[in-house]
């Protein structure tokens, strides 16, 4: 469970599973936080799975991310595709860090926090309006 607002562009996972039914997301992801910290909206965030399967067709809600390393199993790709037609505000308690092991030295769990540059959270969120059906794509 996350205890803090993550910034928008942090990739985090995100556990669909309790709750969601076909065709909703249904399972654990890698997502993208689409939403700023908002006043009077403590413990929700909008965010944007991640898949590694390339859509056909294509179409305008969706994005390509390549990531120059790929994440910790099971999700080891690093080309994936944003689905933006399935933008979903969910509670911190779905939401949780990368995990990437254990510190050899102190045995403590190290985190990753990966963060998105403002041109491919753009890209995103102008995919998330297409998906929306209100996009100017």
């Amino acid at each position: 469970m996350l205890k803090f607002h993550p910034k928008a562009g942090t990739i985090l996972i995100c556990d669909y599973s309790p709750g969601f039914k076909v065709p909703e997301m249904v399972k654990r992801r890698l997502v993208v936080v689409v939403s700023p910290r908002l006043r009077r909206r403590h413990g929700l965030c909008s965010v944007v799975p991640l898949s590694t399967t390339e859509p056909n067709p294509t179409e305008a809600w969706h994005y390509p991310l390549q990531f120059e390393r790929s994440f910790p199993k099971p999700f080891s790709a690093q080309d994936c595709w944003e689905k933006c037609d399935m933008l979903a505000t969910v509670g911190f308690h779905r939401l949780s860090l990368i995990r990437a092991g254990t510190d050899v030295v102190t045995g403590k769990r190290r985190y990753l926090q990966p963060c998105l540059g403002l041109q491919d959270l753009d890209g995103i969120r102008k995919s998330v309006l297409a998906g929306l059906g209100i996009g100017f794509s």
